[in-house]
This record gives C-alpha cells, structure tokens and sequence, in this order.
C-alpha cells in the first residue's frame, strides 16, 4: 500500500506515507487526516478502496500520547460541557491546521501534484480540521470528507467559504464520542453556506462501515 519516503518526501512538515497513484505528473490527491490517538497509518486500509488515480498522503499528528504509535491534533476543550460538547485547544488546533496547509503546499512541489486537484479526507479530529482548513483556504481544496467528526465552533461565521466546494460528511448513528447531531450540524451550517453537501448516517459508533467507504469511493468519481 505505501511506498518509502523520498529524499524530496523528507523536508515536508509532517512525517507522512505516500502512496503514488496511476497519474504520473500533475497528479489529483487526496490528504489523509487521522484522528486522536493513532497514526498516519490508520486509514491507509481505507485509502486502498479509494480510486486508482489519486496520490494518497497520510500525515502524522504532531503531538505524541502516552501510548505507543499514538498522536493527537490538538488537546480538547472540556469546559463548555465535556467530551460531547468539546472544541479545540485553540493553540493546538492552530498549530495543526498551519502543519496542513503548509504540507499540501510543500506536498504539490515534491510530489509534482496538480494544485488544483488536492482534497483533505479526515476522521474525528482529523474530520474537524479538514472542515476549518477548508474555511480557512477554500482555494486550496477541491473537496473535503469529513467522517465523524464536527465543525470547529471558532469557524461557523465562515462557512459561506465553502460556497462551492463539495463536501461529504458520514457520521455513526451510535457514535457515543462525537454524537451524530454534531456531525449533522456541520453539514447543514455547509450547506448553508453554499456547499455542495452530502449527509450520511451509517449504523456504527466512532468509526467506519464498508458501506461509508464505498460510498466516499463512487463519491469521489470525477470530482478529481
């Protein structure tokens, strides 16, 4: 599935797993964003029912956990209610999404990508800072997924940012760390400022179904 870093791969600024797709040069790409407490190979299983034609990058958190292999985005901010109504440590969160912004860019030089064909694919925290990265540099992003995940409360007076762009956004119906109300907010603050917004439910908690997957999969069929 992955593929050895390249000396060009080593300056980039996350640690990170390249997967070439059937495009040579001026390749589309997809960003892959894992969430709290693994690693950048978390969702390469899932990257290998994506289509052929995409560069999968998986980056790395930058902060370590205690347990082995373990990173996480940001700390969470518990003091609007606890785990189900948290938000981002705002240091941390900016910390990471100015990682993600500026490794897609290192990331289109190194790898000879076409910049106007790299979309952000992330789960839980990763999820939350695909969303903010997209209203922060819609330019950069030809379309997001976010899978159990929510939007960044420090970002909802940007959404008609995302005017445009397309967006997936699936959630578990029994997800009991980030309820699926919060993922169904998101898409539809999205999709009232004009994205291109398609909502899913899967019956699972935090994590993912072969039937999210291959719906991400036909989803992505010519948006790239």
């Amino acid at each position: 599935m992955d593929t050895p870093q390249s000396d060009a791969s080593a300056e980039l600024p996350l640690v990170h797993v390249s997967r070439p797709g059937t495009v040579d040069s001026n390749a589309p790409a997809i960003v892959l964003i894992h969430g709290r407490g693994t690693n950048e190979r978390d969702l390469l299983p899932l990257a290998a029912q994506l289509p052929d034609e995409l560069h999968v990058l998986s980056v790395r958190a930058p902060q370590p956990m205690d347990g082995p292999d373990s990173y996480t985005w940001y700390d969470l901010d518990l003091s609007a209610g606890g785990l189900h109504a948290s938000q981002p440590d705002p240091e941390g969160f900016r910390r990471s999404l100015d990682l993600v912004h500026d490794f897609v860019d290192a990331a289109i030089e190194a790898y000879d990508l076409d910049a106007d064909r790299v979309g952000l694919l992330g789960f839980s925290q990763g999820a939350i800072t695909s969303l903010s990265a997209l209203l922060e540099r819609p330019e950069a992003y030809r379309w997001i997924v976010a899978l159990n995940g929510y939007l960044a409360e420090a970002h909802h007076d940007e959404v008609e940012n995302a005017d445009g762009t397309p967006v997936f956004v699936g959630c578990g119906n029994r997800d009991q760390v980030i309820p699926p109300e919060r993922a169904q907010r998101a898409a539809e603050l999205l999709g009232e400022g004009g994205a291109e917004v398609r909502f899913e439910r899967y019956d699972v908690g935090h994590g993912t179904t072969p039937a999210a997957v291959t719906d991400v999969g036909g989803w992505l069929e010519g948006r790239y």
